[in-house]
């Protein structure tokens, strides 16, 4: 066991003796030492409850006759991080927590992980660096919270409603003390947000990944049967110790594959695109946004849970879950069903007997909304790169759109502008210097595309930034502008008044400003002075790669 570095041997005596110090028998010792990563703490809703989650896993271990040891993580909530300095924290805070995961658990020799994250960077960043120790692991989730309700109507709320509420306060379509009311329900408790956001839309692709368990995705924080699911993540992770399965031998191209298919079927958050492939990265597999495209193409989007749709993740589950779409799927082999999983059963296995319960909720194959992904890249000479949007979220009228740009060199200055009514119907509203390094950090731009849905201009105004976007963004917003303005990209050179034609049914987004034009403009250019020179986010702008790349650190 890798652990008998640290404790068998005459020469581990004063390394034993640390273990007792901590409480631990002899018996307890000898046992697997099996590390229980607790991202818990009372700053987010998706993370305040995970110590129940953590003690459940480790009944689990202790009933296969493993020793549990748990160590710490940290998580930012997007959600209190947006709109101000935290934000530029939020994607940055993957690194860290992939690089703290590896230091502990190489530092202390544990033989086998099982990782309890649930929001948005927490869940990649414990996937990074189960693919990088590559050591048997289990992934098991605080599941998602549970959609708000007034109790005076029938419809539900959650984050999103809240941000949109802002705007049209601010529109005057709505008043102060309905936004109160507002905000009192859309929360109602613990949980990663209710809605198809960067948290549920990652804990639904560890389970298609294959290192997290049937349900994973799904079942709700507050149910019991994600009580039941955690002990069963720490009986699991003794059976693929015992066995030596590793993460690398379940995240393979062809997972990968079936992550970004299942990833079109749902409509994901936009911010997979990030994730995805800097976990591939970790496991060294290959996969860029071509990839993305050609999977898009070929798959039918069967999902349009909130913000896209009404329907929320509670409502997955009842439906019959991950597993239901992924058998959706299946049905016309889009997906590569012999691939182990972490239950030690392939695919098929694991969906056999799967039926899907609510056909209103997860589409047939032969009446999907559209017969493409979720997601779009788009590429063109105003984004070499590439760029992402999340198409199952954009009004019909918006997938061709051209309008004149209006510019803004930061979050600020848009929410500004918004603020004062200066943006106009048509326009494509430019947000730049808010990518990987000139952010530092790619915000999200939560806060502008919520108020301007908020004041009903989602079905008149485009949005385009080298920053990013929330989950619960919805409208045509599009992000991960590669390269991005602090590289020098084409972003970096759009004037106010140039138009911008963007088509999301033929994948493209274009300048019409002519190359001579533009060669000028280049010559023009000054690189921004760094936004943030020390600390932490220094380094970072320093290290981090382009958006298109996953915004890895190298």
């Amino acid at each position: 066991m890798r652990s008998d570095r640290v404790k068998k041997g005459i020469e581990r005596a004063p390394h034993r003796s640390l273990l007792k110090a901590l409480g631990y028998t002899d018996e307890e010792i000898q046992q697997p030492l099996i590390g229980i990563v607790n991202s818990q703490n009372e700053i987010v809703p998706g993370h305040i409850h995970l110590d129940t989650i953590v003690e459940s896993v480790k009944a689990g271990v202790r009933m296969r006759g493993g020793t549990p040891i748990e160590f710490p993580a940290i998580a930012v909530c997007d959600g209190i991080a947006m709109g101000h300095m935290g934000m530029h924290y939020s994607l940055a805070s993957r690194e860290l927590i992939a690089d703290c995961i590896e230091t502990m658990a190489m530092a202390h020799g544990f033989d086998a992980l099982v990782m309890v994250p649930n929001c948005d960077k927490v869940v990649p960043g414990m996937l990074m660096a189960a693919a990088r120790l590559n050591i048997p692991t289990v992934v098991v989730s605080g599941g998602p919270m549970l959609a708000g309700k007034d109790g005076q109507s029938s419809s539900h709320s959650s984050l999103s409603t809240v941000f949109e509420a802002v705007g049209a306060v601010t529109a005057g379509k709505m008043t102060e003390a309905e936004l109160h009311a507002c905000e009192k329900y859309a929360c109602p408790g613990c949980g990663s947000c209710s809605g198809m956001f960067t948290a549920n839309s990652m804990n639904c692709l560890t389970e298609v990944l294959g290192l997290g368990l049937p349900g994973n995705g799904t079942i709700p924080a507050v149910y019991a049967e994600r009580i039941r699911l955690a002990k069963k993540a720490g009986m699991t992770v003794m059976d693929v110790l015992e066995k030596d399965i590793k993460p690398r031998d379940i995240m393979t191209k062809e997972a990968f594959a079936n992550a970004l298919t299942v990833d079109m079927a749902l409509g994901c958050s936009t911010n997979s695109m990030l994730h995805l492939p800097a976990i591939a990265y970790e496991a060294g597999v290959e996969l860029n946004l071509d990839m993305a495209n050609e999977i898009s193409e070929k798959t039918p989007n069967l999902c349009k849970l909130s913000p896209a749709g009404h329907h929320h993740v509670e409502d997955l589950y009842h439906a019959g879950g991950v597993a239901a779409v992924m058998k959706e799927l299946s049905k016309k082999n889009l997906l590569h069903t012999d691939v182990m999983t972490i239950t030690g059963k392939t695919v098929k296995e694991n969906i056999q007997d799967i039926v899907n319960r609510n056909p209103e909720v997860i589409r047939s194959m032969d009446n999907p909304y559209s017969m493409t992904g979720g997601i779009a890249v788009l590429k063109g000479n105003l984004a070499p790169d590439g760029c992402v949007v999340k198409r199952s979220a954009v009004a019909k009228e918006m997938l061709q759109h051209q309008g004149p740009a209006q510019v803004f060199d930061s979050e600020e200055e848009v929410n500004q502008a918004i603020i004062e009514g200066k943006i106009q119907k048509g326009s494509v509203v430019v947000i730049r210097y808010e990518g990987p390094k000139g952010g530092p950090g790619m915000r999200e731009m939560l806060s502008p595309t919520s108020a301007l849905a908020g004041m009903g201009l989602d079905k008149d105004v485009a949005l385009i930034t080298d920053g990013r976007f929330s989950g619960a963004t919805r409208g045509a917003s599009i992000g991960h502008i590669s390269p991005e303005a602090a590289e020098g990209g084409p972003i970096a050179l759009v004037q106010d008044g140039d138009l911008i034609s963007i088509d999301m049914v033929k994948g493209t987004i274009t300048l019409e400003v002519s190359q001579e034009e533009l060669a000028k403009r280049k010559q023009h250019w000054v690189p921004k002075e760094p936004k943030i020179k020390t600390g932490y986010l220094a380094r970072y702008a320093r290290l981090v790669t382009s958006a298109n790349t996953g915004a890895i650190v190298k």
